[in-house]
């Protein structure tokens, strides 16, 4: 398996170069975290009855925190695992809010329809 490496210019003019196989694991790895964690929130949310923006609120508070626990567990040195801070933010986001309405409302049904 050949890897290829992308280049990244620096505000201080070094160029940075990153592992193409290294950064699509990386991707990977994030989106299969980003989906549990929209499967697991979204059940949470169903089950607490949250409805309405509250439960928007909860997936939107549920992202934030996923982002938070990446960059506190890369550390300070997270440009060596991600290119962007902004991208581990918002890459995914309508993909896992699908995920999050789905078991929102399915939870949400069983258990307070019912």
């Amino acid at each position: 398996m050949t890897t290829k490496s992308r280049t990244k210019h620096e505000n201080s003019g070094d160029v940075v170069a990153y592992s193409e196989g290294a950064v699509r694991n990386n991707a990977a790895v994030v989106e299969y975290c980003r989906i549990s964690m929209a499967a697991l929130s979204g059940g949470t949310a169903g089950l607490l009855g949250l409805t309405g923006l509250y439960g928007f609120g909860f997936y939107i508070f549920a992202v934030i925190s996923l982002w938070a626990m990446l960059l506190f567990k890369a550390g300070g040195q997270w440009k060596k695992y991600f290119i962007s801070r902004y991208s581990l933010l918002t890459n995914g986001f309508f993909g896992g809010l699908f995920t999050y309405v789905l078991f929102w409302t399915f939870l949400y049904g069983m258990v307070h329809v019912y």
